[in-house]
Parts: structure tokens; C-alpha cells; sequence
């Protein structure tokens, strides 16, 4: 698998990427064994792609904005990957994993990989596995991976802890303008577009107008670092992505904030906050699950989470004892 990866042609490598991809999102232990030696083997091989993060509300037209940006990267001689996360149902627990199908041209060009996963209650409009699959793809040899997500809200701005290039998707004439001024997503896009612009010329206008405005009433100046030059300040682009217009200046946008974050060292300072916070996640997320599955825990569980259930006891006294049945486990 490695070596298809790393040398294989692009038939083997996309199909040892879609095995090796599957490897990680499996829950079984001898297969999460598996994909940390594959990680661990791929690691030198990772870090050279630009990792680009894409969000909007639904309907605002990202696959259709990414499928038109992945073909016009293609022109420009790039590979590019596709990482797209479908919400999972909380009834069925299942996902439509459309995306390939809304991205018919770009999915069956042999320059694009297109992987859609479900995000199966990860928080954050990502899957869990998300970041995994970004360094197979670097290692596949993509010159650019794209991280669209499920959607956008206040809390679903994960995929700006993971790309280095955070962009958000809004639509002119949506009567959000307000929303522009809420703190959360909006003050970590380091690009905003306004797509669509080619239904309403005078609404991306004012969108963009309002938009701008509100990024500066954020601060970001304070954000970027008035006292260091060069830095970046986040720009508001009108485009239209279904008639592929816009895409040069966005991309001339991405090309200068790479460049700038490169050049003074904040992009690999990036990079580095953002595996230190995924080791730490991953760290929780293992916690939480060694703590199920503890015999002490799991003797205590079923009646106490009843106890909480009914109301005769307070969920953070029954958090306490959880814990504490844990780590007095873990001390004998």
C-alpha cells in the first residue's frame, strides 16, 4: 500500500488511497494498529500540499465552487483532492455521500481524488478521521487538498484547526448581514466569497461592502498583528462559480496569503498549533473511550446514568463518580 501510494500509477495510487483511507476510519484495534505504522511510514512524505478549508451554509453553492476551482487548478497542471464530509443522520446514523455525484467532471478527472465521508457526530462540520486523511493524501503527492464541510455555524469552524487556508462561502441577498458581526466563524475566514454574484450584481456589491466592514469592526488588525509587516488581512471576493468567473482572482488571493505566511514563518507556526491540538484531541477522544470500557466504570454506569435519568441524582455528581471509579481502577 505504501508503495503504491508513493510510486504506484494513478489507477493504483487512488485505489491504494481509497484502502488506505478506509484502514483509518475502521474502528476495529488490529486495523487502528494498521493505520498508525501507515501513518507513521507516510509522515516524511506529507506537509508539501496546501491544505485549503471550505464552508457556507447549504445551498450556497460549495460543490459547485469546488468542483470549477478543482478543474481550473487542473489547467494550471495541479492535482488536487477532495476531502467532503455529508452530515450523518441522528435517527438512521447514515449519509447520502452525494458529493461525487455533484461533482460529476472533477470526480472522473484522473488529476482529482474525491473522497466524501460521513461525519458520524463528530463536532466541527468535519469527520474524525479528517486530519488523517489530509496527510495521505499530501503523501499520495496532491498538490492541493480541499476540506469542504458539512456546513457552517457557530461552533462548526473545526476545518479552520486543519487547512491553512480557512474560506467562507456566503450568498449575496441572504438577509444575514447582521450574522456577518457575530464572532465565530466570520473571525477566522482569512477569505470570504460571495458567490453567486452573477444573479445579483448590485447585492454582491452590497454583501461585500457590509462584509468588509464588519471584518474591520472584528479587529483584525489586532488579529493579524499591527506592528508586523508583511501580514494578512482578510479580503471579500464576489464570484460566480457556475460560470467559473472569479476563480483567477481567488486563486491570486490564496497564492499571495500563502506566500506572505510562508515567508515570515506563520504558516508552519500553524501547522505546529494544529498538531499539538489534534495530539490532545485524539488524547480526549481515547480518555473517554478507555473510561467505557473500564470494568470499575461499567459497574457503576447503568445505574447511575438511571440515577440521572429520573432526576435523583445531578449529572456533574454522576461525573464525579464516573471518574473517580476510573482513576481508582486505574491506581490498583
Amino acid at each position: 500500500m505504501i508503495d503504491a501510494l508513493l510510486h504506484g500509477t494513478a489507477m493504483a495510487q487512488r485505489r491504494a488511497l481509497a484502502k488506505a483511507i478506509t484502514l483509518l476510519e475502521s474502528t476495529r484495534p488490529d486495523h487502528r494498529a494498521q493505520a498508525d505504522e501507515l501513518l507513521t511510514a507516510l509522515l516524511p512524505h506529507t506537509g508539501k500540499a496546501f491544505r485549503l478549508g471550505i464552508s457556507g451554509v447549504p445551498g450556497v453553492g460549495k460543490s459547485t465552487f469546488i468542483e470549477a476551482l478543482g478543474l481550473h487548478l487542473i489547467g494550471l497542471g495541479q492535482r488536487v483532492a477532495v476531502l467532503a464530509v455529508d452530515p450523518s443522520s441522528s435517527v438512521s446514523g447514515g449519509s447520502i455521500l452525494g458529493d461525487k455525484t455533484r461533482m460529476e467532471r472533477l470526480s472522473n478527472h484522473e488529476r482529482a481524488y474525491i473522497r466524501p465521508s460521513p461525519s458520524s457526530g463528530s463536532l466541527g462540520g468535519v469527520a474524525e478521521k479528517t486530519r488523517e486523511t489530509i496527510l495521505l493524501c499530501e503523501a499520495a503527492g496532491f498538490d492541493v487538498v480541499i476540506v469542504e464541510t458539512v456546513g457552517v455555524g457557530q461552533s462548526e469552524i473545526a476545518v479552520a484547526n486543519m487547512t491553512d487556508l480557512f474560506c467562507l462561502l456566503q450568498l449575496p441577498n441572504a438577509g444575514d448581514e447582521l450574522q456577518a458581526i457575530k464572532r465565530g466563524v466570520m473571525e477566522r475566514a482569512d477569505l470570504v466569497l460571495i458567490n453567486k454574484a452573477d444573479l445579483d450584481p448590485a447585492a454582491a456589491t452590497r454583501a461585500r461592502a457590509q462584509i468588509s466592514a464588519a471584518l474591520r469592526l472584528l479587529g483584525w488588525n489586532e488579529r493579524a498583528g499591527a506592528q508586523e509587516a508583511p501580514h494578512w488581512h482578510p479580503q471579500v471576493l464576489e464570484l460566480s462559480a457556475l460560470r467559473a468567473q472569479g476563480l483567477e482572482a481567488f486563486w491570486a488571493a490564496v497564492s499571495e496569503f500563502r506566500r506572505l505566511q510562508s515567508a515570515d514563518g506563520r504558516l508552519a507556526a500553524r501547522r505546529q498549533q494544529q498538531a499539538l491540538a489534534w495530539m490532545w484531541e485524539r488524547v480526549q477522544a481515547g480518555l473517554q473511550q478507555a473510561l467505557r470500557h473500564n470494568p470499575a466504570v461499567q459497574r457503576i454506569l447503568e445505574p447511575t446514568t438511571r440515577a440521572v435519568a429520573d432526576g435523583s441524582l445531578a449529572a456533574s455528581v454522576a461525573a464525579r463518580r464516573l471518574l473517580a471509579a476510573h482513576l481508582g481502577n486505574l491506581s490498583n
